[in-house]
């Protein structure tokens, strides 16, 4: 018997998210996979079949619609084991462009659809007690970068709201679990040129390694712990100097 049973994944259709179906899948997990990308969804329920992943198109912009969508999942898996936010996008942004536009997209996709679906998740474990909800974060949260303060806040803010709900539902028997990958090779970060940067398929291993073991947070891969505790006690006036 696989650990989970049942899973959803939301951010579903590519990269990280589409790799975790697969594996879940292959060890014998029925997973609801949600994103945007109809085609790309169908796509992936016949690789890993049809008996084993069902789809749903769903944009997480569309916040009033995840509460409903959840009920519908639940109802018709039975029960929810594992629930993972994956869904993330991050626009190029020049050294000297400041543009909300691209700001707003990134907050309301990277963290506030993770919120829009996580009330109704966080209330439902509650009050099974049980459960586990994973959170993909990024190392990009660990600091205010230059590069792109909308992606580093976004980021940051999710894995504050992941520990303040690890913090809520670890007494009714519910893991929170934190993941910060680094450098990942999906279409997000194509053309990029970044240290350390492992496959998707590694990174969703790493990942449901983490969630199977309920670890509160962490990096994937794990040589990223001890390079971003370097890089989160450098100094604030040195580290503004730096290109990091």
């Amino acid at each position: 018997m696989p650990q989970f049973a049942t899973a959803v994944v939301i951010g579903a259709s590519s990269g990280i998210g589409a790799e975790m179906v697969k594996q879940l899948a292959a060890e014998g997990t029925r997973v609801a996979a949600v994103a945007r990308r109809l085609p790309e969804l169908e796509a992936l329920r016949l690789a890993c079949g049809a008996d084993r992943v069902s789809v749903y198109a769903h944009d997480v912009r569309h916040f009033d619609s995840a509460a409903p969508l959840w009920d519908h999942i639940v109802a018709e898996l039975g029960s929810v084991d594992c629930f993972i936010y994956n869904s993330g996008v991050m626009p190029r942004v020049e050294e000297s462009e400041y543009n909300f536009a691209k700001d707003r997209e990134m907050v309301e996709v990277n963290l506030l659809g993770a919120m829009a679906w996580l009330n109704p998740v966080a209330a439902y474990m509650e009050a099974r007690r049980a459960g586990t909800i994973v959170g993909i974060s990024s190392v990009a949260g660990d600091r205010g970068r230059r590069g792109n303060p909308a992606y580093h806040t976004s980021k940051a803010a999710l894995t504050t709201y992941c520990e303040s709900l690890r913090n809520r539902l670890s007494r009714y028997g519910v893991q929170v679990v934190t993941v910060k990958p680094g450098p990942v090779n999906t279409p997000m970060t194509t053309g990029l040129k970044l240290p350390l940067m492992i496959s998707a398929e590694a990174c969703a291993r790493g990942t449901l390694d983490l969630a199977k073991a309920g670890t509160g947070e962490g990096y994937v891969p794990v040589v990223w712990a001890p390079i971003m505790w370097v890089i989160r006690n450098v100094p604030s006036a040195i580290f503004r100097k730096t290109n990091i």
